[in-house]
């Protein structure tokens, strides 16, 4: 290993333990996080108020020296608040563009299911293209480029549903519980000694640089023939004659297989791999799948979820 891959790899370990740090009971939160970076995907946080979902985010952005941003959403949020405008000069007696909070590295949207759908609808266009269409003209997002999304499955009143295109552009959907006692108390604890102390500034930024060079390590990770097949019989095990296709509407989509090979190269990447193994794609199944499909009328009615389907289908497709 060069020295530069050294350096890279030891800037993404910093990275992952700098959000970690002072997070408590978050250590799977980190990770993924991380691993939607170096993939290059966007992730989905969902889980009830005061658990720490934009506060992970943000110690993600403190440790990027790229810009970031926080979009909070309402329901009178118009496509503009996150694109951006133009606006008139009367010195010049044109217009000029006056970009918006969308055209950061790092972007952060709370409670996305609070947007209207024309604010989602330019969102999607800026998750899958990384660009923005605005009066017509299309401008390049910056590169890298991470939108990170929150939402709140307990309230429903002035919320827009996801449509099934946009999560299926989320690389990872993250479904996160309320903590037990010992991190409740760890929690306490936490925030009791950052009163009484101020943070610490992160020991180092890792810059655009190295996340590229990051990425492009990661992308170089082998998978091997039977580990793909794996993935894709995972992916098949939700469609016509797979082993939960009689609970699922709608199944998961290429993008699903795509996805998952995506975070099983970056999680291999992390643990200082250059292959994956099937158990990265078994940890990180219900994370990158569950999200991709519908699970039929029947299904729900049987409390069964898109995360409990997925689970299902691991334990009866087998890596070998």
């Amino acid at each position: 290993m060069s020295h530069l891959e050294q350096v890279d790899a030891q800037a993404v370990a910093r990275l992952a333990a700098g959000v970690a740090q002072g997070l408590v009971g978050h250590e799977r939160l980190a990770e993924r996080l991380v691993i939607a970076l170096l993939a290059g995907g966007h992730v989905l946080l969902e889980g009830p108020p005061g658990i720490a979902k934009t506060r992970a985010v943000k110690r993600l952005a403190a440790s990027l020296s790229g810009s970031h941003a926080r979009i909070q959403s309402t329901p009178d949020l118009l496509p503009s608040d996150l694109t951006g405008t133009q606006v008139f000069r009367a010195d010049s007696g044109g217009f000029d563009f006056v970009p918006g909070p969308i055209f950061h590295s790092l972007v952060l949207v709370d409670e996305i299911n609070r947007a209207p759908p024309k604010v989602q609808s330019a969102l999607l266009e800026a998750m899958a293209e990384n660009q923005v269409t605005t009066g017509g003209t299309t401008r390049p997002l910056p590169d890298p480029f991470m939108v990170v999304a929150t939402q709140n499955p307990i309230e429903h009143e002035g919320t827009f549903p996801l449509p099934e295109a946009q999560m299926d552009r989320f690389l990872l959907h993250l479904s996160l519980d309320l903590p037990d006692a010992t991190a409740e108390r760890g929690i306490l604890d936490l925030v009791e000694a950052e009163a009484l102390a101020p943070v610490a500034a992160p020991m180092g930024l890792v810059t655009d640089a190295q996340i590229h060079e990051a990425k492009r390590q990661v992308a170089g990770v082998h998978l091997a023939p039977a580990l793909k097949d794996f993935i894709v019989r995972l992916v098949m095990a939700t469609r016509a004659g797979g082993a939960v296709h009689e609970w699922v509407e709608h199944p998961v989509s290429p993008r699903g297989t795509l996805a998952l090979a995506a975070a099983v190269r970056a999680r291999a990447w992390m643990a200082g791999r250059d292959h994956g193994l099937p158990e990265d794609a078994e940890e990180l199944a219900e994370d990158a799948l569950a999200h991709r499909l519908i699970p039929s009328w029947q299904a729900q009615g049987e409390g069964r979820t898109g995360r409990s389907l997925i689970a299902y289908a691991l334990r009866e497709v087998r890596p070998w």
